[in-house]
């Protein structure tokens, strides 16, 4: 088993309430994150401890550009986000350097796993 981290506290507070359940991350990473693959979902920083939160399914990744990402994918990666621009804009800012409307991303749908 392996972990889908989050590092931002925003992101541990919509895990949290369940309002997230899809990530959006830059470049095609497929195949780190298999579909059906069974991960724990984690908060914490990249070199630092981490927090288990619950355990999920990835029912999907796809790989896409900015420029197709729909508002469900939007909504599902961060409701407050609610434009590509938007979350371009975020990207920069976490990935620290200059996003373009055409780069790839990796969307990863996953559900909670009960019990």
């Amino acid at each position: 088993m392996f972990a889908l981290n989050f590092i931002s506290p925003h992101n541990e507070q919509l895990l949290v309430e369940r309002k997230k359940s899809a990530t959006i991350r830059l470049g095609d990473i497929r195949d780190t994150y298999p579909d059906n693959s069974i991960v724990w979902v984690t908060v914490g920083g990249k070199y630092g401890p981490k927090k288990k939160l619950y355990q999920a399914i990835i029912d999907r990744a796809i790989a896409k550009s900015f420029a197709e990402l729909t508002e469900t994918e939007l909504a599902h990666q961060d409701p407050t986000i609610k434009t590509v621009d938007e979350l371009i804009t975020a990207f920069e800012k976490i990935y620290d350097k200059k996003i373009y409307i055409e780069d790839t991303v990796t969307v990863v749908h996953f559900s909670e796993i009960y019990g």
